[in-house]
């Protein structure tokens, strides 16, 4: 092989190696949901990257199918390339011809070994370590291509590596999990208190946060007789006039049977009387979510967030209105300590 081609191969498998050393940092590296965050907005490439971290055994094992066979090209191409081209120059030194190959090889295999280290590894990892969602998304589509073409040898290789493992009681995992419950994050807690790493009053707020996503709102409700509502005939300015009364921007709209028809915000109120509609409260309010009392703060946060509301109304099993709760309350569960 002549020495421009053998160069070119070499800087190939030097590229190669590095692609593949960066493709399987990034793909550890990235925070998924950044990456699906980009993929919902139509990127080809965050979506490929998504789809390797679902099969992360699979791609890591892609990638160090890559990274072996250019290490095998860098021996078989490389080594004996340069070793080669230098033997001549110390066998024209004076060295015997053994002795100049051993010298030619020491120093080849030091200069390809070098190469190898700083721009097929470290170089690529580095960066893939620094920018972790950037380089998964450049690199997710060829890299994906690549697994895909060689998807049979991986799936054979993959098999009966995690057969292996099994063999040692070790089940194989295909996407990095997340062990940290609320349990587990609550003893980090308590031993970080113990250790001083955190003040009382962190201690209390984390504790508070742990802990209410999970209880009932039950506590929370402000009951049915506390609640401040206008009739649905009601007026603008009466509207406004309650609210001014109360200190409330939103109130209950109930209809002359009593039942409770949604919510309306004073500033609804105002502009429909600049307007010089003649609306009544009825036809402001706009429906509320409901919610059973035994709901967990954390369900009810999302009920009221997809709903886009701050208040919800709860209810016993049998329909019958026990109170009202806001996003304020169910918040403040998760800062404030009990």
């Amino acid at each position: 092989m002549n020495l421009p081609l053998g160069l070119a191969l070499t800087v190939a498998l030097l590229i190669g190696n590095g692609f593949f050393v960066a493709s399987e940092f990034a793909l550890v590296a990235a925070k998924r949901h950044r990456l699906e965050k980009a993929a919902a907005h139509g990127s080809r490439a965050a979506a490929a990257a998504v789809k390797g971290i679902r099969e992360l055994s699979l791609m890591l094992a892609g990638a160090q199918l890559g990274i072996t066979l250019c290490s095998l090209g860098l021996g078989v191409v490389s080594e004996p390339l340069i070793a080669g081209s230098l033997t001549p120059l110390f066998h024209d030194l004076g060295l015997p011809e053994t002795a100049a190959h051993v010298v030619a090889f020491v120093i080849a295999l030091a200069i390809v070994t070098f190469l190898h280290m700083v721009i097929g590894e470290m170089a690529p990892k580095s960066w893939a370590i620094a920018h972790p969602e950037r380089s998964a998304t450049i690199l997710a589509l060829p890299f994906r291509g690549f697994t895909v073409a060689v998807r049979p040898i991986l799936t054979t290789l993959n098999g009966v590596s995690n057969l292996l493992l099994r063999l040692f009681k070790v089940e194989p995992r295909d996407e990095i999990s997340n062990p940290r419950t609320p349990a587990q994050l609550q003893r980090l807690v308590e031993e970080s208190r113990r250790l001083g790493l955190i003040e009382t009053t962190d201690h209390a707020v984390l504790t508070q946060a742990l802990r209410a996503p999970v209880a009932e709102i039950a506590p929370l409700v402000t009951p049915a007789d506390g609640i401040i509502a206008v009739a649905a005939g009601a007026s603008c300015q009466e509207v406004i006039d309650a609210c001014a009364r109360t200190g409330r921007t939103r109130l209950i709209v109930r209809d002359d049977a009593g039942e409770t028809v949604g919510v309306v915000h004073v500033r609804d109120a105002y502009l429909a009387r600049r307007r010089g509609a003649a609306s009544r409260a009825g036809d402001l309010a706009y429906r509320l979510p409901e919610l059973p009392p035994t709901v967990s703060v954390a369900e009810a946060v999302t009920t009221l967030r997809v709903a886009h509301r701050q208040l919800a109304l709860v209810r016993a099993p049998d329909g019958a209105l026990i109170g009202l709760i806001t996003l304020d309350d169910l918040l403040s569960t998760l800062l404030i300590p009990t």
